[in-house]
């Protein structure tokens, strides 16, 4: 089985995601220690929505706790520790990392603060150059049915402009209101095709300019919640795309 990326709130269940458990406390450490060394930015999704960024600042294997860079300052670490726990996402290379931490405590010093909590006992580890992406045909009007946060009773349909197991893009025109980065949206509907049909919890990731004559923004969306049968079913879906893909360009 190919190694890929996948929202690690499904992996709860099973879901034949267990190759990509990192268990063992020396690999943990190590992968740990490797995103201290290369001084990685992660970012700390807390339940609420919230994301606070930052870099793991210490860690102590006799004690078996990790620390992280913290602002006091920022709203996004007061609003984390108000949640007490949150899920840290980073990338190694083309490897996607994540795992749990809780128990989250800030910690002041003379001269800086740190985020200090238990080490996690697992991770997960993906390979993140094999999410691959595609771009659904037009003709078969890939659309993302979404309710706006700020007009929760006005529900847009965006049209998809490319897909993975991860997640999606999709274009929000100039005339729909902007979405803040950050912001989890459910309750998304996704239709790829007439068979392909999937309910979805996203967070925005990031909002990018496409061109002058666009007349709009491409949004690209993480997925949040996604459970194993509609993995199999998005991960069929972007399978049978890419194959027709090589089968298009070899005619």
């Amino acid at each position: 089985m190919e190694t890929r990326p996948a929202p690690l709130d499904g992996m709860n269940h099973d879901d034949g995601l267990d190759e990509f458990r990192v268990s063992s406390p020396r690999e943990i450490q190590t992968l740990l220690r490797q995103l201290l060394d290369g001084s990685v930015l992660l970012n700390l999704n807390a339940s609420d929505g919230s994301v606070f960024t930052s870099a793991i600042w210490t860690l102590d294997g006799t004690r078996g706790t990790v620390g992280f860079n913290a602002d006091p300052a920022d709203p996004a670490l007061q609003a984390l520790l108000e949640c007490e726990e949150a899920t840290v996402v980073g990338y190694l290379d083309s490897v996607k990392l994540q795992f749990e931490v809780h128990d989250l405590v800030l910690v002041h010093g003379n001269k800086a603060s740190v985020l200090s909590c238990p080490a996690p006992r697992e991770m997960y580890r993906f390979q993140r150059r094999n999410a691959f992406r595609v771009r659904p045909p037009i003709r078969t009007s890939p659309m993302a049915r979404i309710r706006h946060p700020d007009l929760p009773d006005a529900e847009f349909t965006l049209r998809v402009i490319d897909i993975s197991i991860g997640g999606c893009a999709v274009f929000l025109p100039e005339d729909v209101p902007t979405i803040g980065a950050g912001v989890m949206l459910s309750g998304v509907r996704i239709e790829l095709d007439a068979d392909t049909r999937l309910d979805v919890s996203v967070r925005l990731q990031h909002v990018t300019a496409i061109n002058a004559e666009a007349k709009g923004v491409r949004l690209g969306f993480e997925f949040c919640r996604i459970g194993g049968d509609a993995l199999r079913i998005l991960q069929r879906y972007i399978d049978l795309t890419q194959k027709r893909g090589k089968l298009m360009a070899l005619s």
